[in-house]
């Protein structure tokens, strides 16, 4: 069964370095000036009395996590936090809300919740091989995306001792914001959604030199919310998302505060 599936994985990314697609997007806008970044915090969706001004730790930026309800649950890479005992999701580059990790199973997929929230994203039920998916987030700790095409099941193998190989998803880069270029650090977290603007996994991590970017199954998204009793946005279609302007997709995403950066915040 695992040499059909490697065999159709390959055939995959062969078709599609074949048809040679490439889907980059343009460069995001440059960055807020601070009085500017005052002004989003103030309007940003999240409730005002729930921001405060964030310190965070030198080389801090974590990765990036994205809204699943309303009242202020977040999701994000387990490993975007590791290490990180005080994460703050932000709205600018000072400010931001506090947040903590919801209990739950060691896993790929951490959930956090803060006192306020952002219009969730609504999650994926399935997704098929082949299907494109975009990558967005803040890759280089700067607004960044990844344009992907689904290779299909895959398996990561554990950190130390006695960890297992878990199930992951397996993507082919097509494209990526212009001028965004080499390992994206900060890259864990992002969310990948589909073309219909629902999350279909959290982005883990990539190996370059094979254009390929890992992320969790839409199963693991569900399972984490369920274990930390969170509630979510329910299955439903976003806003659809096309080859030719996910990018801006991705910067509205990011200015309503549903993608936002993480830091360690220092406390």
């Amino acid at each position: 069964m695992w040499l059909v599936l490697g065999g159709a994985m390959l055939l995959l990314l062969t078709a599609a370095y074949g048809r040679r697609e490439h889907a980059d997007a343009p460069r995001p806008p440059p960055p807020l000036t601070a009085n500017e970044g005052a002004v989003l915090a103030r309007v940003s969706p999240i409730d005002p009395a729930a921001v405060v001004r964030i310190r965070s730790h030198a080389g801090s930026d974590a990765g990036a996590a994205f809204s699943v309800a309303d009242g202020g649950v977040w999701l994000t890479a387990a490993a975007a936090i590791d290490r990180c005992p005080h994460p703050a999701v932000m709205i600018s580059d000072t400010e931001g809300v506090a947040s903590r990790m919801a209990p739950g199973p060691a896993g790929d997929v951490a959930v956090l919740t803060t006192p306020a929230g952002a219009p969730a994203l609504p999650l994926a039920p399935t997704v098929r091989p082949g299907e494109l998916a975009y990558a967005l987030g803040y890759p280089h700790s700067r607004p960044g995306e990844l344009a992907l095409r689904l290779l299909g099941p895959a398996t990561l193998a554990g950190r130390g001792r006695g960890s297992v190989a878990r199930p992951v998803l397996a993507w082919a880069e097509l494209g990526r914001t212009d001028g965004m270029n080499g390992a994206l650090a900060a890259l864990p977290g992002s969310p990948v959604l589909d073309g219909e603007g629902r999350v279909v996994g959290v982005a883990l991590g990539e190996t370059p030199r094979r254009g390929r970017l890992y992320s969790t199954t839409p199963q693991a998204l569900t399972a984490a919310l369920a274990a930390a009793k969170q509630p979510h946005a329910p299955q439903a279609t976003g806003a659809v998302i096309a080859a030719d302007d996910y990018g801006l997709a991705a910067d509205d995403l990011r200015r309503a505060a549903r993608i936002a950066p993480i830091v360690c915040a220092a406390h």
